[in-house]
């Protein structure tokens, strides 16, 4: 009977705790709270790793590598720092091992520290650190219920400097440079100067480049490789050509590691047929992971991919327009996109954001989403660039239908405006570890984003829900998914608190104020509570 009765009470617990904290189980990307970070600005986990291919050239400001890697992600993880922000998936900038030398283009020396700038595929840069330390992250981030998210760059390769030469030109064009005027002066260019554009558009077969023949030789892994590439070829009857290597490349890190997703970058940029093939490639990647790893299976939900079409905003609804040509990306492997409207949005009241949203998510996006942010590393005007409106911008972001995507420092306010630094530099400075340590301003910021993080966590409701108002003044709305959920006010006044939850919650239903920790019970149609807040998260016990 005691056996009977400790398995009761376990099963119990275990549901509580299923409510309030997440499960795999609850677990919706179409609610999902994203952290990205730049993993060189994050953490510095290991400080033998921070010098690596002779980069030693002095770089502009914040232009150079600065340490951060894996290994002090890893140690974030480990503290809870991500758990304690509610934060469901983590967004890792490229891993892949960059180009070794520098450019110059007139702001001073700059390193690939933000790994865009590709130079091998198939290797980690050891800055970042080393396939063990990845394979340890994602073990440990499944471990807390957190999906780790890389980023794909297929259209370009690195920048051609003195120690990297350009790929050859079966697979990489080195002009004209995009004019962005049109479909085709947006994919078949080069995005920037000096950074060669990989021919996506082809289907011919190419051969390895010689280069890379000769990096995987010396390094003792050249028959590996190959052996692997023929069996991924023969697998899935692709042509040889430039990006079904890459995109080979890439789901190796799904299907050894158990990566569940992708942000794809410069999805505009290539034909977006690419995207459909790469979105096939991962799924069965991913699908290989787990028949290979039975029991390291975190939940059901398929491979992710969200794309940044630059520009593209949710007010668009299924497709981005060129000028002379209309693309839907949501038919071309992607169920969700950036939202570049977001910080615009922000700006609107609560109602109109949050009704808005909600009302295109459920009808022209039904079954899709977007990825709403504030900040973020190359977006030189955020919503809040001298960090004046933190808590309205936290806010907004956690409560907001669609994907929620931190970057980091946002729940510490990290300055973005840097002495000495020009143009993105600003956007990736240091993680202000400093101030969450020492200034109390910034723990109760840090607080504030804690609180409705992993409120949002714990109910899909709030990404992946129906909004609908109760009140207008003072503001109440609930957010309803399936099986759960909330009631939420914001703008209250300080003290007591009431709402009229007729036809949402019935009497005698207890409630959880998720951000004061205080219960009540519902009582003649009515929720009342007293706090010190101006916001109330309830949530049923």
């Amino acid at each position: 009977m005691k056996k009977l009765l400790w398995l009761t009470g376990f099963m119990v617990l275990t549901s509580c705790n299923a409510l309030h904290t997440g499960t795999k189980q609850d677990f919706r990307w179409e609610g999902a709270n994203v952290y990205f970070l730049l993993t060189d600005r994050f953490e510095n986990g290991d400080k033998t790793n921070d010098t690596n291919f002779g980069r030693t050239e002095k770089a502009a400001v914040l232009r150079g590598f600065e340490g951060g890697d894996l290994r002090g992600v890893i140690s974030k993880i480990d503290g809870n720092y991500f758990t304690d922000l509610g934060v469901n998936a983590i967004w890792l900038t490229p891993l892949v091992e960059q180009i070794h030398g520098a450019t110059d283009e007139g702001t001073g020396k700059t390193y690939g520290f933000h790994g865009y700038w590709t130079k091998d595929w198939t290797a980690l840069d050891p800055n970042f650190g080393t396939k063990a330390d990845l394979r340890e992250l994602v073990e440990k981030a499944h471990a807390k219920g957190i999906r780790v998210v890389l980023d794909a760059v297929i259209n370009h390769t690195g920048p051609v400097t003195e120690d990297d030469p350009v790929y050859p030109s079966s697979w990489v064009r080195t002009s004209p440079q995009c004019t962005y005027d049109s479909y085709e002066h947006t994919t078949a260019c080069t995005l920037v100067k000096n950074l060669p554009d990989v021919l996506t558009e082809s289907n011919a077969p190419v051969d390895v480049p010689e280069m890379l023949i000769n990096k995987w030789k010396k390094e003792g892994r050249y028959e590996a490789e190959m052996k692997s590439l023929d069996e991924f070829f023969a697998r899935t009857g692709y042509p040889r050509a430039p990006k079904y290597y890459i995109m080979k490349w890439l789901a190796d890190y799904v299907q050894d590691y158990g990566v569940d997703g992708y942000r794809v970058d410069t999805v505009k940029h290539t034909n977006e047929d690419v995207w459909k093939d790469f979105r096939q490639v991962c799924q069965e990647a991913f699908d290989i992971y787990k028949r290979n790893n039975p029991g390291k299976i975190l939940d059901n939900n398929l491979f992710f991919n969200v794309g940044e079409v630059y520009g593209y905003g949710i007010s668009q609804k299924q497709t981005y327009d060129f000028g002379d040509k209309k693309v839907n990306y949501y038919e071309n492997g992607f169920k969700s996109l950036i939202n570049f409207d977001f910080k615009g949005d922000a700006n609107k009241t609560y109602e109109e954001l949050f009704s808005g949203y909600s009302k295109i998510l459920n009808s022209d996006l039904n079954g899709k989403t977007v990825m709403n942010y504030l900040t973020s590393h190359d977006d030189g005007s955020p919503f809040d660039k001298s960090r004046t409106r933190t808590y309205e911008a936290a806010t907004k972001l956690l409560l907001s239908p669609g994907i929620s995507q931190i970057y980091y420092g946002d729940e510490t306010a990290r300055p973005l405006i840097i002495p000495g630094a020009e143009g993105d530099a600003n956007l990736r400075s240091n993680m202000n570890w400093s101030d969450v340590k020492y200034n109390p301003g910034t723990a109760k910021l840090l607080l504030h984003y804690q609180k409705l993080g992993k409120f949002r966590a714990a109910h899909p409701a709030v990404g992946a829900g129906v909004h609908q108002m109760i009140s207008e003044k003072p503001y109440w709305f609930t957010r309803i998914y399936k099986e759960d959920k909330v009631l939420v006010g914001l703008d209250l006044a300080s003290g007591e608190k009431n709402v009229n939850v007729n036809g949402i919650f019935e009497n005698g239903t207890v409630l959880r104020d998720a951000y004061s920790g205080k219960n009540t019970k519902v009582r003649n149609g009515y929720a009342e509570i007293t706090t010190d807040f101006s916001l109330v998260l309830f949530e049923r016990l």
